[in-house]
């Protein structure tokens, strides 16, 4: 048996023998925006450290716990947190999560992220439903050998982010009146922000938000035949397009702030939808 797939197998193993739930749904949770789970009606909590081959985050703001439960009828999988590539993690060890939500039944699996605005109009604490992404973090989370269990050795990308999914989330924004857009994400390496330079690159080339995550999640959800919704709290401008120095904590502080706007769409989307 292959080693990844093995590891995939020995986490969902456990995850399993601790928990009855087959989710339907995944939902990975950023920068920020971990107090989602207060919405979820919990039957376990488990913490990364526990999970064999999980890697706890190192970064605030995500508390590295599985959570499994319903929302509603739908069973769902919940990642409190994400391990990023700027931590010094591989490709492989950062969509490891994903893979295990997939492998466990998962068929939809909604990422989201905090994110610096560029596109026009953008404002800290709007939201943005990511349509495509542009990676620039210069590798991909499918290098190496690939494991036709998870998916074919060249997926399409054409369509990452599900066309329904966006339809029906842009019209649950549009019914509670909540400020969002559509956009392009931008996916970088990190761990530093962007110079302005860089923001004006990434406008020209088509970015609307730019962010450290994300991407790797969808290519490697999208390999394994499921569909991909996502989200970005825009918790900052972009560099270079305000006089405001960056930093994390008014990033987790714009996403607290908005935080119970974030949980209600979220929850009202589940609800009325079916996965």
């Amino acid at each position: 048996m292959d080693n990844e797939i093995q590891k995939v197998n020995e986490a969902c193993e456990y995850i399993k023998s601790k928990c009855k739930i087959t989710p339907t749904l995944g939902l990975t949770l950023g920068s920020g925006l971990g107090s989602f789970a207060k919405e979820i009606n919990i039957e376990m909590a488990i913490s990364y450290s526990d999970i064999p081959h999980f890697i706890p985050p190192t970064i605030e703001g995500h508390s590295g716990k599985l959570i499994l439960g319903h929302i509603g009828k739908t069973p769902i999988a919940v990642l409190q947190g994400r391990v990023h590539f700027y931590e010094g993690h591989s490709m492989n060890q950062v969509v490891f999560p994903t893979r295990v939500l997939c492998a466990l039944g998962v068929n939809t699996l909604i990422l989201t992220n905090a994110a610096g605005g560029i596109g026009t109009n953008m404002k800290p604490g709007d939201f943005m439903i990511i349509e495509d992404h542009i990676n620039m973090m210069g590798t991909n989370p499918l290098i190496g050998k690939n494991y036709e269990k998870f998916g074919t050795r060249f997926p399409d990308m054409s369509q990452v982010y599900d066309q329904k999914l966006i339809e029906h989330l842009e019209e649950d924004f549009v019914a509670a009146q909540i400020q969002f857009s559509k956009g392009i994400y931008c996916a970088m390496t990190g761990p530093s922000y962007e110079s302005p330079a860089e923001i004006q690159f990434l406008k020209t080339i088509g970015a609307s938000a730019v962010g450290m995550s994300t991407v790797p999640e969808a290519i490697a959800a999208k390999h394994m035949g499921k569909r991909v919704l996502g989200i970005s709290c825009i918790t900052n401008y972009a560099a270079g397009l305000s006089d405001d120095a960056l930093s994390h904590d008014d990033v987790k502080d714009v996403a607290a702030k908005v935080e119970t706007t974030f949980n209600h769409i979220l929850t009202d989307f589940i609800t009325h939808n079916e996965f």
